[in-house]
C-alpha cells in the first residue's frame, strides 16, 4: 500500500490512498474520524466518471441477482443509485434522514453513522412503502464501513415487508471477511496511527 500527498488544491496537505474503481483512478484523502483511526474518504458527489463507472460495474455484478427495486439511503449514495437504476433500469427509492409532513405515515428506523457520529433515523416515504412491500430490493452504500446504516436500512425494509436479497457498495471498509457477502468493487482498510 502506497500513501500519497493530497494535491495543492487541499486546504490542509494530506495523504491519499490511491484507489481503482473500474477503470478510473482516484486517490482518497486519509481523514481522522477518531483519535488514533483515520479512514481513506469516498465523496461521489459531483464525481460523474467515478459514478457512472461504478454503476456500470455494479449492475454487471447484479446482472445475476433476482430484484425489483434498488434502495439506498440519503445523501451521498444518491448519484451512484441514480445512475445504477438508469444502467439497470429498475426503480430506486432513497431512505431520508429527516421526516417533512408529505412522507405521510412513514417508516423509521434508527441507525449510528462512522462519518458523523451520531445516531441518525432513516424513514420511508409512504408513497415509496408501496413500491417496494412485497418487493425483493437490492440496498446501495457508497462504502459500508461498520454497517450501522445497512442495519437501518434492513430495519426499515423489514417493517416494509420488503425482502432484500443482496447488498451493494463501491467499497466495504474496515474487517474484510465482515463483508464477504457484499457485492462491492474493493476493500478500503483502516488506518491506525
Amino acid at each position: 500500500m502506497e500513501l500519497r500527498v493530497a494535491p495543492f488544491l487541499t486546504m490542509k496537505e494530506r495523504e491519499t490512498y490511491p484507489v481503482n474503481v473500474a477503470g478510473v483512478q482516484r486517490d482518497l484523502e486519509l481523514f481522522e474520524v477518531k483519535p488514533g483511526l483515520r479512514i481513506a474518504i469516498l465523496n461521489i458527489l459531483g464525481d460523474v466518471e467515478l459514478v457512472q463507472a461504478a454503476s456500470n460495474a455494479l449492475g454487471e455484478r447484479l446482472a445475476s441477482v433476482e430484484y425489483d427495486v434498488l434502495v439506498t439511503a440519503e445523501a451521498k449514495s444518491i448519484p451512484l443509485i441514480h445512475v445504477l437504476a438508469a444502467v439497470t433500469n429498475k426503480p430506486y427509492v432513497v431512505l431520508r434522514k429527516a421526516y417533512k409532513p408529505y412522507m405521510g405515515d412513514a417508516v423509521s428506523a434508527e441507525t449510528l453513522s462512522i462519518t458523523t457520529g451520531k445516531s441518525q433515523t432513516l424513514y420511508l416515504d409512504e408513497k415509496d412503502n408501496a413500491l417496494i412491500s412485497g418487493k425483493n430490493v437490492v440496498l446501495v452504500d457508497d462504502v459500508i464501513s461498520t454497517g450501522s446504516t445497512l442495519q437501518g436500512m434492513r430495519l426499515v425494509m423489514e417493517k416494509a415487508g420488503a425482502n432484500v436479497v443482496a447488498d451493494a457498495a463501491i467499497f466495504t471498509e474496515g474487517e474484510r471477511s465482515q463483508w464477504e457477502h457484499i457485492v462491492a468493487l474493493g476493500h478500503l482498510p483502516l488506518f491506525f496511527d
